[in-house]
């Protein structure tokens, strides 16, 4: 059955999910992604001169991911057009739209105007799956900003959530030693049940000058003034932990410590399978 999508800005993995969306025959429509030249070749694409345009003629509608970083506009990396969320939300009153990381403030202002939006981010399945590309997107920067193969080296992953359990496997297969710190007894129960070496993430000191790399998953501060005084110059840090996250960049610089903030890993690192992950999810929300 050919449907109608609607597509609202946003960035590569928009582009690569209007494509897979065209290419089952459904026609997509677009607003605020002008820019994207690889759509203008694909014949069921459409691009639309207005919010109301593309509210009108679409089924389905899909938003930015993340949905806007300011509360006021929404993300547009592939176009010039300030699409605020005010305009959005006035032309889209009693239909639905499906988007990403929506702040609670603009969850509030659709309610008030009797608009619906689904946070794509908040479902589980989409979740599990893009730890795999965040995974994978974590080591290719931490092959990028060591001098040492992973084999053999000692990683600490500070946290064991979702994203480090794939993570800490996946680096485990490259035969890295790896060490999760964590703070509940299950969790320490399900670390040694999968092969990690365990410690206190409340006691964490001089233990931190052994290892290599230090991954942080967890977004509250863990690696302060007080921690990073005993890590080694020669290790990396990397912060994998939505805002505020777990390091305290500056002082890790005071200190000349390698480190990096890496949010978006999976729309940076492979924004087609991302694409794709989200395309099956809003294929479960919409049938």
């Amino acid at each position: 059955m050919q449907r109608k999508f609607g597509i609202i800005g946003g960035d590569l993995r928009l582009i690569f999910l209007s494509l897979l969306l065209a290419k089952e025959n459904n026609i997509v429509y677009t607003y605020a992604l002008e820019k994207a030249e690889i759509l203008k070749k694909e014949e069921n694409v459409e691009f639309c001169e207005s919010i109301e345009e593309i509210a009108n003629k679409s089924d389905i509608l899909i938003g930015a991911i993340p949905f806007s970083k300011n509360n006021v506009e929404i993300n547009s990396a592939y176009s010039d057009k300030k699409v605020t969320i005010q305009d959005l939300i006035e032309n889209l009153q009693n239909k639905k739209i499906i988007a990403g990381s929506i702040s609670k403030k603009i969850l509030m202002q659709a309610e008030e105007n009797n608009v619906k939006m689904i946070d794509i981010m908040e479902n589980e399945k989409l979740t599990i799956l893009n730890t795999i590309a965040t995974a994978e997107g974590a080591i290719e920067r931490i092959i990028s900003n060591t001098n040492k193969i992973l084999h053999g080296s000692k990683v600490l992953i500070l946290g064991y959530g979702r994203v480090s359990k794939t993570l800490a496997k996946k680096l485990k297969g490259l035969d890295a030693k790896i060490t999760i710190a964590a703070r509940r007894k299950e969790a320490f129960a399900q670390i040694y049940t999968n092969g990690f070496d365990a410690i206190n993430i409340n006691n964490m000191g001089e233990n931190l000058k052994e290892y290599d790399i230090i991954i942080n998953t967890v977004p509250e501060l863990i690696l302060g003034k007080e921690q990073l005084k005993y890590v080694n110059n020669e290790t990396f840090l990397l912060d994998l932990a939505s805002a505020p996250g777990g390091i305290d960049f500056e002082e890790a610089n005071k200190r000349k410590i390698k480190s990096e903030l890496a949010l978006g890993l999976p729309g940076k690192c492979a924004p087609l399978s991302t694409a794709m992950f989200i395309k099956d999810v809003i294929e479960d929300i919409v049938i």
